[in-house]
């Protein structure tokens, strides 16, 4: 009979986590470096009890707010590029739902973090315990049921043998480039004190690697043939591209076969911006350079890429005639809109494709239009950028302003509002892996959690947080915990009076200014917040500047500090960036005002360019 060990199940819980390491650039990591934990009732008297016997070996940080712990979780899992991943531990009820929006996060954006939440008793006999959401018809039910739609991975420990199958599965998962993504495992709270003699072999530490699929021969072959055949082909660099580790090999062979490459949000920064083939950020928030380009495409190389709508212009920034192929490791984003579906790692498939076509190149006018296109572009953002003495600047300023200040090295992160779309337009990538815009799920409270997520993954360069006021008034609280654990980052709060980008889209569609910015909100009287105040506060040190020549200079004296720096400033609330992608939303098909109706048949003549696929 083998042997065994005697532990209660959170503690063989906790004992698995720290048996598991993976290779990092060569050198031998723990899986699950760390855990993000606020404890409740559902998880202090066992899970704490476990956590606390190693936490020299896997360390606890306390969070602020669940969500964002799991953020932060989440912050960390991209600036790793999914090689590593946190854990985020919360009690039942509240605390636990406040994790779900942090679970579509990671759902949406196809990455790793392991979510334990405790949960009622799976015997009742204290039922309705504190915080339990009771079920009439079905009492096996509770608040933790939530997390089935923003998890690729759910289950419910009953029995503490449980976790020796369900452990290694959720691992399966986290790891797996096709079906990566949250993990969540209840644990109730009478199954996490039970003892069971679990098998010493369980916590044989294991070395895990990421697995890398190849392509099938002959869709590869189908591929080869498909693009020996084009005469304006167009790359798109996804963020499989970054988690892939593909970033070099897609550039190099973008370069050597004369193939203009476009990027889409989770893809900004595979490429730094100067490099020979790169056209610039492709649909919605993109550039006029990769438009062009995309509108005139015959083939397009859709690489790690889910092709969402702001990337796609809602499917109307292709040409009906253009044919795709999409190298993804998940077939369900390969299997697109009549893509030729090339299921495959990222990597592998681009070196196969590379080694598979010869002499083959793009035509030397296709190749030097882009480089064209990109060079107009190149021009405008330097008007965009172009100071002024104007107190109140643009975004665009405000960014080119950051973006010059900013080391090689430094992580540029935002999330939500207009900051998305002026950094995908304006911040110019130095140097690759420096860019995180979360915009999979356009998560506001994402920035300031996933820039301490950020730096704790990498002391070594400093994430500079860029958000507006509305994204600082809705979830502000781990500019604390950045100063309280030493994690640092700069924090530029843009204060533009509201949702303004929001509040530009309304007005775009016909309603005017209504309950986005907070003159057009039912108050009594409209009042700025003082954010540099607020944040010192909170340990941070602060400056609120007046111009962009402050701000040049604040942001030089912040990389200074040694602590969390926030830098305020008041931006421009309807000056933007122009794009040139369509979008499609809903418009009211009947409205009294004239605007509106007239940007209902708009809408309507716009939809009548899309592609229509599957």
């Amino acid at each position: 009979m083998s042997a065994t060990i005697r532990l209660t199940m959170a503690q063989a819980l906790v004992r698995y986590l720290c048996n598991q390491f993976t290779v990092v650039d060569g050198a031998k990591v723990p899986l699950f470096p760390g855990v993000f934990a606020i404890f409740g009732h559902g998880n202090v008297t066992c899970l704490s009890e476990a956590l606390e016997a190693v936490k020299d070996t896997l360390p606890t940080w306390r969070g602020q707010n669940e969500q964002s712990m799991a953020l932060a979780a989440i912050g960390f899992a991209k600036a790793k590029r999914r090689r590593q991943i946190m854990v985020a531990a919360t009690s039942i009820g509240p605390g636990a739902l406040n994790m779900v929006t942090a679970a579509g996060v990671a759902h949406s954006n196809r990455l790793p973090v392991l979510l334990l939440s405790g949960d009622t008793f799976i015997n009742r006999r204290p039922d309705p315990v504190m915080q339990q959401v009771e079920h009439f018809g079905d009492p096996t039910i509770n608040v933790n049921d939530a997390f089935k739609a923003v998890t690729r991975y759910w289950d419910r420990i009953v029995h503490p043998e449980q976790i020796i199958s369900s452990l290694p599965q959720a691992v399966g998962v986290l790891l797996d480039p096709a079906d990566c993504g949250p993990a969540f495992i209840a644990l109730p709270q009478d199954v996490q004190e039970m003892a069971w003699d679990y098998p010493e072999a369980f916590f044989e530490p294991v070395m895990h690697r990421i697995p890398r699929a190849r392509p099938d021969r002959d869709r590869l072959g189908e591929a080869v043939n498909m693009l020996r055949q084009a005469k304006r082909p167009l790359i798109i660099s996804g963020g499989g591209v970054r988690y892939s580790g593909a970033e070099k090999a897609l550039a190099d062979f973008a370069q050597k076969r004369g193939i203009p490459l476009a990027e889409t949000i989770a893809g900004k920064g595979a490429v730094t911006h100067d490099h020979p083939a790169h056209v610039g950020p492709l649909g919605i928030v993109g550039s006029t350079s990769a438009n062009a380009l995309a509108s005139e495409a015959d083939v397009i190389v859709a690489v790690g890429t889910r092709l969402m709508d702001f990337t796609t212009g809602s499917w109307t920034a292709f040409s009906p005639a253009a044919k795709f192929i999409s190298i993804n490791a998940a077939r369900w984003d390969a299997t697109k809109h009549r893509a030729l579906a090339v299921v495959g790692d990222a990597l592998e498939t681009v070196e196969e494709l590379e080694a598979a076509l010869d002499d083959w190149k793009a035509p030397e006018a296709w190749t030097a239009k882009g480089v064209s296109e990109f060079a107009t572009w190149n021009d405008m953002l330097d008007g965009f950028q172009k100071p002024t003495n104007d107190p109140i600047p643009t975004y665009a300023q405000v960014v080119g302003v950051v973006n010059a200040k900013a080391g090689a090295r430094d992580l540029l992160i935002t999330a939500a509002g207009g900051l998305p779309g002026e950094v995908m337009k304006n911040w110019r990538v130095k140097d690759p892996n420096t860019f995180d815009c979360e915009f999979g799920f356009s998560c506001m409270g994402y920035e300031i959690a996933a820039g301490w997520g950020a730096a704790m993954a990498d002391p070594t360069r400093t994430p500079i947080v860029m958000i507006g006021d509305g994204t600082y008034m809705m979830m502000n609280s781990d500019v604390y915990s950045t100063v309280l654990s030493g994690h640092k980052i700069i924090l530029i709060v843009c204060d533009n009076g509201g949702y303004a980008v929001i509040n530009r889209l309304q007005n775009a569609k016909g309603t005017p200014g209504f309950n986005n910015l907070i003159k057009d909100c039912r108050v009594k009287e409209p009042f700025s917040v003082d954010f540099a105040k607020h944040a010192e506060a909170m340990g941070a040190l602060t400056r609120r500047v007046e111009s962009l020549a402050d701000l040049g200079q604040a942001v030089e004296w912040a990389k200074t500090n040694d602590r969390t720096t926030v830098i305020t400033l008041v931006s421009d609330a309807f000056t933007w960036t122009p794009g040139d992608a369509w979008w499609d939303v809903g418009v009211p098909a009947t409205s009294e005002r004239k605007e509106v109706r007239e940007a209902h048949d708009a809408q309507i003549a716009g939809r009548q360019h899309q592609r229509v696929g599957v």
